[in-house]
């Protein structure tokens, strides 16, 4: 049985539920980041990173104002900085109660969404609502080089940074494996995704880095936490000039979340979404 955390206690995850048969705002739970960052040595006044929580919700649906049912796929970015995220089972029940409710016009849905949940993360947070055909959704691939086909041998399942080591050339390159997979730190349930890694600095031992990733595997944390102690992990044993750590979790409960997280005057990801998600 996994061990519920504290910042839990109150939080829908792994409850039942009922299904909402009204719109409620107060159904979204925030959570703190300073929790899980402190264990990482981050402190909230002064982050070593920027970056953005980036999510795919693909059951979002409304009335008109004529009643009729309307369908679209949400894309939202939640700041890191900023000082909550959102429980992902309380954003699920939130987003469910909009199905019977009436909106005059889509951007009244997009007003209310940017209301409700900049307010439960305690900053901005920016909505998209898309079409379910558009072509920003259709899958691509990673860049950069895939790890994936190494031939090494793993025998830990658990994050270490000792495998974290580098040659001494300098070098900018693009790595990425999809053999990341994380566990719920409440149900213990599996989530799957695929990391990319960019940097400018002393060269990475290949090997050792997709060890460091498979480590992950037992590991119990949030995505976003996951992505954040990659990147200070990186950042400590490897000291790149420049970094940015992007992960890219499959869908669950009709939500994906991609966090990233870059030093600072790094240029953003580009949009892209895979095919697992």
């Amino acid at each position: 049985m996994a061990h519920r955390p504290d910042t839990l206690e109150h939080a829908p995850l792994g409850r039942d539920s009922a299904y909402p048969e009204q719109y409620d705002a107060a159904l979204l739970y925030p959570i703190p980041r300073a929790a899980n960052r402190a264990p990482l040595g981050i402190e909230e006044s002064a982050l070593p990173f920027v970056g953005e929580d980036e999510w795919h919700a693909f059951e979002v649906s409304w009335l008109n104002g004529r009643g009729k049912p309307v369908v679209a796929v949400a894309r939202f970015r939640l700041p890191a900085s900023s000082p909550q995220l959102i429980e992902s089972k309380s954003w699920k029940l939130y987003l469910n109660s909009l199905n019977q409710t009436r909106f005059a016009t889509q951007a009244e849905v997009e007003a209310t969404l940017v209301r409700d949940l900049s307010g439960a993360a305690g900053a901005p947070v920016s909505v998209e609502l898309l079409p379910v055909d558009d072509e920003a959704l259709a899958p691509r691939r990673l860049p950069g080089e895939c790890l994936d086909d190494l031939d090494i041998e793993v025998s830990h399942y658990t994050p270490s940074a000792e495998h974290l080591t580098t040659h001494d050339d300098i070098v900018e390159e693009t790595l990425h494996s999809h053999l990341l997979k994380s566990n719920c730190p409440v149900t213990g349930q599996p989530d799957w995704g695929s990391v990319l890694i960019r940097y400018k600095g002393p060269r990475l031992d290949r090997e050792g880095l997709l060890r460091y990733l498979i480590g992950y595997r037992q590991h119990q944390d949030f995505h976003e936490h996951c992505v954040e102690h990659i990147f200070t992990d990186l950042m400590q044993y490897a000291q790149p000039e420049s970094l940015l750590v992007l992960a890219r979790y499959v869908r669950r409960g009709g939500l994906d979340i991609s966090p990233w997280r870059a030093t600072p005057g790094m240029a953003p990801p580009s949009p892209l979404r895979l095919a697992r998600q």
